[in-house]
């Protein structure tokens, strides 16, 4: 990997993985294109890191914003790796899920990435050696309970990844899908931490996701996922998935106790 000639487009930059991400990229010398909701938070962010970068605050559910950032990148000469990073979580059960909450679940996690890709699909190919990495997650590939809108996204995000991948295999860029399991991040309410701390879930910071990520990218790697017991649950669930039925039913009153509407108040 030759790092300081490459020029990385990275979504969700002002969140806590995007943010760690940032950081070991600019180290290796990557030139970024830091992108996000916050302006405050990725002009902080810029200041922190070595190097020359670019702040796109923009909304890239809104199509004339994705646009004209596509736009932008094409006038300076396109990127050559591409982070899917944004992204936004909801702990519920279906029935107490808004129509706009499934929507913007589903717009932010899967179609952005997808329309996103597609439109710098032709600059990439103009460059000798590019990357797609899509962050997905564990729940990308095993559903659980008061997660259905995440999970839905997540899964979708993973076909879309492995479908890409197939797709360009004959062509010079290299796609990949990273899958953390439960992370510090503020994309989880409060709820969701108090309810990883009563099933016993391992929590990893955003600084051990990105360590992952640059593995992911120097080992030449297609997937990865983060975490045991979580890669043993995904190759389980893949196989034998009634057997993590099982395990997860079990569970289901201790989620619940986190996803009912009027105790979900409380702790928010």
């Amino acid at each position: 990997m030759e790092w300081s000639n490459q020029r990385c487009l990275l979504t969700g930059a002002s969140g806590g993985i995007g943010q760690a991400i940032a950081k070991a990229l600019a180290q290796k010398g990557v030139s970024l294109v830091l992108v996000g909701r916050n302006s405050a938070r990725l002009h902080a962010l810029k200041e922190q890191l070595p190097g020359e970068h670019q702040v796109c605050c923009a909304d890239l559910s809104n199509d004339q914003e994705r646009e004209s950032l596509v736009s932008k990148l094409t006038e300076q000469g396109g990127v050559s790796m591409l982070v899917n990073n944004a992204g936004i979580s909801h702990l519920s059960t279906l029935e107490d899920t808004s129509t706009e909450v499934l929507e913007s679940v589903l717009q932010t996690n899967l179609m952005v990435p997808m329309l996103l890709t597609q439109a710098l699909l032709p600059q990439l190919k103009q460059r000798r050696t590019t990357h797609i990495i899509n962050i997905g997650s564990t729940f990308g590939s095993i559903g659980f309970a008061g997660q259905t809108a995440y999970c839905a996204s997540k899964f979708g995000l993973r076909g879309f990844t492995e479908s890409l991948l197939r797709e360009l295999a004959d062509t010079s860029i290299k796609v990949s899908y990273l899958a953390p399991r439960a992370t510090d991040t503020q994309i989880n309410s409060d709820a969701s931490f108090a309810m990883n701390k009563a099933l016993g879930n391992q929590v990893d910071t955003p600084e051990m996701v990105a360590k992952q990520f640059m593995l992911l990218l120097e080992q030449h790697k297609t997937r990865a996922f983060i975490g045991f017991p979580e890669r043993l649950f995904v190759k389980i669930n893949g196989a034998f998935p009634s057997l993590v039925d099982k395990a997860l039913i079990k569970k289901l009153p201790i989620i619940k106790r986190f996803i009912a509407p009027t105790l979900k108040e409380k702790i928010l």
